[in-house]
């Protein structure tokens, strides 16, 4: 049996109406800014209960124009994950700020317990990363945050409709970014992403996206192009309805792992916190032998993933940090012992169960 990791030929092998969709965008030519980027931007606040949703050209434009419009730049810190993906780091590194990572624990969420250590007098943000959709400890990050008078930018690129607390990722900080590229839980066709945030930030975010344009001869401030294409608001706004669904689905995949893989005893299952909806963008375990059984399940057709194998300080992009390894202990051993399985909506229970056997069978050979 054959196995895949990308789910996106299911997800869109009908799609009838889609295309009335886009027939009728062609006919409009309202492809830059318009009424299906509206309508999106309306559909997904409502779906993470926030006042404002701007979208985007990118998940890292997201982050990256919410930290400009909050008055992060040039000589400015910013504290966030160590084993976060490149965007992380990039969206920071763009607007002229230098991030500053701290260690994560085995909710593969940053540390908090290491987050004051971290802080300086160029310290201007923090950016929590809600890694493989488990929200970090939002509570006493934004407890340092006010003591320290911090903005908290969320990157909660993998984490739609995740909770902690019974709260939405996305609506603790000042703004979250989200993304929404097509291996995202909602996804679309290419790049694209959103911020939201409850502050009137939003007017800010909105110019800047546009060239800071207020009106097509008049520029307020300099801004960017990273407008979200009405195309791929189209697709976002035929997707949208079944988010819910989705993320429900996904964590019952999870679960059904879970229950199997605990029997196994060279796997160890990440922490779970009662008080927290993970929403398995990525859906990882703790593996004896790494290596030997990602090697094992690909020559069985089992598509697994590692997330990710040289981490961000150990990359020579970004060997200016002046990082090492070993500066991050925790990262550095979920990077050599850490697997992914596929867990996505599509996926059938016989699927599933050849994953398991596959993963039971490698470790009974002795």
């Amino acid at each position: 049996m054959r196995v895949r990791y990308s789910y996106l030929p299911q997800q869109f092998d009908d799609v009838g109406s889609l295309w009335d969709d886009l027939r009728r965008l062609v006919d409009s030519g309202d492809f830059t800014l318009g009424a299906p980027v509206t309508e999106f931007e309306t559909c997904f606040a409502d779906l993470i209960g926030t006042r404002h949703a701007i979208g985007v050209g990118s998940g890292t434009d997201a982050l990256k124009l919410s930290l400009k419009a909050a008055g992060v730049g040039y000589g400015d810190e910013v504290v966030t994950a160590a084993n976060t993906f490149i965007a992380t780091a990039g969206a920071i590194a763009e607007i002229g700020a230098t991030p500053v990572f701290i260690d994560c624990n085995d909710t593969f969420c940053v540390d908090v317990n290491q987050l004051e250590v971290a802080i300086t007098p160029k310290t201007k943000a923090i950016m929590p990363v809600h890694y493989t959709g488990y929200v970090a400890d939002m509570p006493r990050i934004m407890a340092v945050a006010e003591t320290r008078g911090l903005v908290v930018i969320e990157d909660a690129c993998q984490a739609i409709l995740a909770t902690t607390n019974g709260r939405k990722a996305g609506t603790w900080g000042l703004a979250a970014g989200f993304s929404l590229h097509p291996l995202k839980n909602l996804n679309v066709w290419g790049d694209a992403g959103i911020v939201v945030t409850d502050d009137d930030l939003a007017a800010t975010l909105r110019l800047l996206r546009n060239h800071g344009m207020v009106s097509r001869d008049e520029i307020a401030v300099l801004g960017y192009n990273s407008r979200l294409d009405s195309l791929q608001a189209v697709v976002g706004n035929w997707l949208i309805g079944e988010a819910a669904a989705i993320t429900e689905a996904r964590i019952a995949n999870a679960a059904y792992y879970d229950d199997a893989l605990a029997g196994i005893p060279q796997i160890t299952l990440p922490r779970r916190d009662v008080n927290s909806k993970i929403v398995y963008h990525l859906y990882i375990v703790f593996a004896e032998d790494r290596d030997g059984l990602y090697a094992h399940l690909r020559d069985r057709g089992v598509e697994c993933k590692v997330h990710y194998p040289i981490l961000l300080h150990c990359q020579q992009g970004l060997a200016h940090l002046g990082y090492r390894a070993g500066d991050f202990p925790v990262a550095e051993r979920h990077a050599a012992e850490t697997i992914t399985f596929p867990v996505d909506q599509h996926l059938s229970r016989a699927e599933m169960d050849y994953v398991i056997d596959t993963v039971r069978g490698y470790y009974a050979r002795g």
